[in-house]
């Protein structure tokens, strides 16, 4: 049998990695999980603080990457996948080696926008969150994990992220099979998922 593909898209700080660590604590070694973030082209050229790098359009992402990795975790193979550092903006030399599983978890605020990509995913799944609580979680978790100064971020969202959203992110909401509101903590829409990955591994 192999892997099922899921995506799980959503705005910045939607709750996309919420859910896919629930998907991965309810069936331990059988998720796999791959992050768009992973697949990031080297910016390590722009100073670490630079504004001007867009992180949300679709060009900053090795996505042709990320869909030959997937196919071969599809057919079974194991892949090196990138390191990415956010601190120095910089792909990494290192790889890391992932193992195929029965489920593979992709995230990403923009893996429905790619048609190459999008048609590996057996299930689609897009977090809903509201813009002004997705503002306040990025503030926070770029201020604690990414070194960033409050006037950086605030920059940075209004210059790239929120236009970025609007134009990019937020029409691929209707790609999915499955909307989630409330971000990734909608007890009721996890376990949906949860019994649907369930069905599948039974079969």
């Amino acid at each position: 049998m192999s892997s099922l593909l899921i995506g799980v898209a959503g705005g910045t700080a939607s709750g996309k990695t919420t859910l896919a660590r629930i998907l991965k604590e309810s069936f331990q070694d059988n998720v796999t999980i791959l992050k768009h973030d992973y697949y990031y082209h080297d910016r390590s050229h722009f100073k670490v603080a630079d504004h001007k790098i867009n992180f949300d359009h679709p060009d900053s992402f090795e996505t042709e990457l990320l869909v030959k990795h997937l196919e071969e975790l599809k057919n079974g193979r194991s892949i090196k996948r990138p390191l990415y550092s956010y601190k120095t903006n910089e792909r990494l030399k290192q790889t890391k080696l992932v193992k195929p599983a029965p489920i593979v978890i992709v995230e990403g605020i923009l893996i429905f926008h790619y048609q190459s990509l999008k048609d590996l995913l057996d299930l689609k799944i897009y977090v809903d969150t509201d813009a002004d609580i997705r503002l306040l979680r990025r503030i926070s978790r770029d201020i604690k994990e990414r070194d960033r100064t409050f006037e950086s971020v605030k920059a940075q969202y209004l210059r790239t992220v929120k236009p970025m959203h609007q134009k990019f992110v937020e029409p691929t909401k209707y790609q999915a099979d499955i909307i989630i509101p409330h971000g990734g903590l909608n007890e009721i829409a996890n376990d949906l998922i949860i019994k649907k990955i369930k069905d599948h591994l039974d079969q």
